[in-house]
């Protein structure tokens, strides 16, 4: 990967918003329902896939942040913008940290319900590729800054549409939302890293090209594979529920497709272009209506 000439020393929005730590307050190890999604098979597996790729592909993203650290750039004029950016990496790895050890217990359980997690086989052998071939730092952030995208996009809509959640087991809208919420405060960190280290612009819409056809076959391959362990998959109401979870009213498709392309505009930015601009006042409206559920410990 070229870099091109880092920016001038103007701190972006990623380091000028403090990211707490938050350690919430449900144990999953409990366990929960099998279809705790109201009973909805589709709609449950499909969340649990998700949360299959989580602690491999978290651990992924604080690795790429500390391996591109080093990048910034070192001049005395440019010590504000690295000492706001520490503090925002210190943010997002620690929630990153959470969200990992929170669905390390999630996904201890759903072995125990029978399900066969191969994503995180997918992801660690894909990591493990691209170690060998593009060992530039800068291809790891670009990777990790093309996922957060997603995820943020998925996090919003968790937050602003109600019905992605409806009739869900109490304590896993708790998880859900509180990780939206974090991924929403933390979605333009490793963006605005990439950024500060000079990363190419077209490496950037590269690999969110190739990010998105891998993380929709992952998702919908897992969800399939969930589905028949689950022994659900050949019902009607199966797919007539993964219908309307991708079509229907606040569709996946309808509410995150035209927000996901926005990533290949050269005036992209995460503050501005995931969904709407009050994406940060849902997170922070349920943080402050939920404060109940965890605790600040940094």
């Amino acid at each position: 990967m070229t870099a091109s000439a880092p920016s001038r020393p103007t701190l972006p929005p990623a380091a000028t918003r403090p990211l707490p730590i938050r350690k919430l307050g449900v144990d999953l190890r409990q366990g929960f329902a099998r279809h705790w999604h109201g009973g909805d098979a589709f709609r449950t597996q499909f969340f649990n896939a998700l949360s299959m790729s989580f602690p491999v592909g978290e651990q992924f993203f604080m690795d790429a942040v500390r391996q591109a650290v080093p990048l910034l750039p070192q001049g005395p004029e440019h010590a504000p913008l690295r000492a706001a950016l520490d503090e925002a990496l210190r943010g997002f790895i620690g929630q990153e940290a959470t969200h990992r050890h929170i669905h390390a217990q999630y996904n201890a359980h759903l072995e125990q319900q029978g399900l066969d997690n191969r994503w995180q086989h997918w992801a660690r052998a894909r990591i493990a590729l691209l170690q060998r071939r593009a060992p530039d730092p800068r291809h790891a952030l670009a990777i990790t800054a093309a996922y957060e995208h997603y995820t943020a996009l998925l996090a919003d809509g968790t937050l602003r549409y109600p019905r992605w959640l409806d009739g869900a087991d109490p304590v896993m809208q708790t998880v859900w939302r509180w990780h939206a919420a974090e991924e929403t405060e933390h979605r333009s960190v490793a963006f605005d890293l990439y950024r500060a280290i000079g990363g190419d612009e077209r490496w950037r819409k590269r690999w969110f090209v190739y990010i998105s056809l891998v993380f929709i076959r992952d998702a919908l391959r897992q969800t399939v594979l969930n589905l028949w362990r689950d022994g659900t998959l050949w019902r009607p109401s199966t797919w007539w529920n993964g219908l309307r979870l991708f079509w229907g009213p606040d569709g996946l498709v309808w509410r995150c497709v035209p927000a996901a392309l926005r990533y290949l505009r050269s005036d992209f930015h995460p503050e501005r272009h995931v969904q709407t601009p009050d994406a940060t006042a849902l997170a922070a409206d349920w943080l402050a209506a939920n404060a109940g559920q965890f605790r600040v410990v940094r």
